[in-house]
């Protein structure tokens, strides 16, 4: 319809997991296809990691239950080169007392990048999973950091 539902990495631990729950959810198979919301999600994504774009303007399908929802509009709100923690996304969404919950739905998230899960650290400032791995993690953290220039799209 669209809408871009997947954008991942390939190796990822929770892969198979989250392909089978996008499966299930839309009622057909997995594929890959080429059409003109995945040129555009990958011009963007090129854009972002050249430092030219903060933020994403692709339509989305979010395919997760409504907490997991809740918890991945969250993440759109953390502004380009900031973090927050699992608790402060939990306060957010008003479940303070569902820490765990909002960690799992964070690691469920299958818009990498673009649902900004990246941008979640532990309470004590340190750098926690990542679908992506650590060292991707940081790196994206340090790319946003270091280069958030007004005017950016």
């Amino acid at each position: 319809d669209g809408k871009l539902c997947m954008l991942d990495f390939r190796y990822r631990k929770r892969r198979e997991i989250i392909d089978n729950r996008i499966q299930k959810m839309l009622g057909c198979p997995f594929t890959v296809e080429k059409d003109e919301v995945i040129a555009t999600a990958h011009q963007q994504l090129d854009e972002y990691l050249q430092a030219q774009r903060a933020a994403f303007d692709i339509p989305l399908l979010l395919c997760g239950s409504t907490f997991q929802r809740r918890v991945w509009e969250a993440l759109t709100e953390i502004p380009y080169g900031q973090t927050s923690t699992y608790l402060q996304l939990a306060q957010k969404i008003g479940s303070e007392k569902a820490v765990r919950a909002v960690a799992a739905a964070n690691g469920a998230n299958c818009l990498a990048i673009i649902i900004p899960c990246h941008r979640v650290i532990g309470s004590n400032g340190k750098l926690v999973g990542y679908g992506g791995g650590l060292p991707v993690k940081k790196r994206l953290l340090r790319l946003e950091r270091s280069l958030s220039l007004p005017g950016m799209r």
